[in-house]
């Protein structure tokens, strides 16, 4: 199991990238080196992950700021203690009301240790979050990612990277989730950092007006 990222270990990341692959020049040139976008590890952090699927960032974030003013810090027994209306006030889906449950239900009764997954591998700790309803590859990679900092984790199905991947090297169009998986192959063992730099070249191109 690698070190998770730091700031001097995403710069390191960064420089190696740009080694192997120009491509990535085009983004330090106009936007600069990416954030480390890192994301305190626990209950907290994944739910506001599971709002995050299939949705935009700020709506996620509009119904997660929302749901603190509930109840903050958040646990899972205070998921538990708001009824559905309550949470469907706040955005949550019905689906996403049943996932938060899920995960609050399987942290109280110790079917799932958050602290304990900085200790295994990537893959156990997919195998142990994957494990709970409305948890799936996604979020089990992002919370690898921006929780844990593991550095060679692809987020598979995440369609801003695939969007980026198309505008960055000028395909003819956007690659499937799996064409951009295979595409990733060759940023190994920075996966998780080649995935920062693109998060940050879509959201550049974003505030420049340009198509997406």
């Amino acid at each position: 199991m690698q070190k998770p990222l730091t700031p001097h270990r995403l710069h390191q990341g960064v420089r190696e990238l740009i080694q192997s692959d120009q491509s990535f020049t085009k983004i330090i040139d106009c936007y600069g080196l990416p954030p480390l976008w890192q994301r305190e590890p626990g209950f907290s952090t994944l739910i506001h992950i599971i709002l995050e699927q299939q949705v935009s960032l700020a709506s996620a974030n509009a119904t997660y700021q929302r749901l603190l003013i509930m109840g903050n810090p958040l646990t899972p027994e205070g998921i538990l203690a708001l009824t559905d209306i309550e949470l469907k006030q706040v955005g949550f889906s019905r689906q996403k009301t049943s996932y938060g449950r899920a995960l609050a239900h399987a942290v109280l009764n110790q079917e799932l240790d958050l602290h304990a997954l900085a200790f295994l591998s990537d893959q156990e700790v997919r195998e142990r979050l994957m494990s709970i309803k409305g948890i799936g590859i996604w979020t089990a990679n992002i919370y690898l990612l921006m929780a844990l900092g593991r550095p060679d984790i692809w987020p598979k199905g995440d369609l801003a990277l695939q969007i980026a991947i198309q505008h960055l090297q000028g395909l003819p169009k956007r690659p499937t989730s799996n064409e951009a998986q295979t595409i990733s192959a060759a940023w190994r063992p920075w996966r998780a950092v080649a995935a920062r730099l693109l998060w940050h070249f879509y959201l550049g191109e974003r505030r420049q007006g340009y198509p997406t």
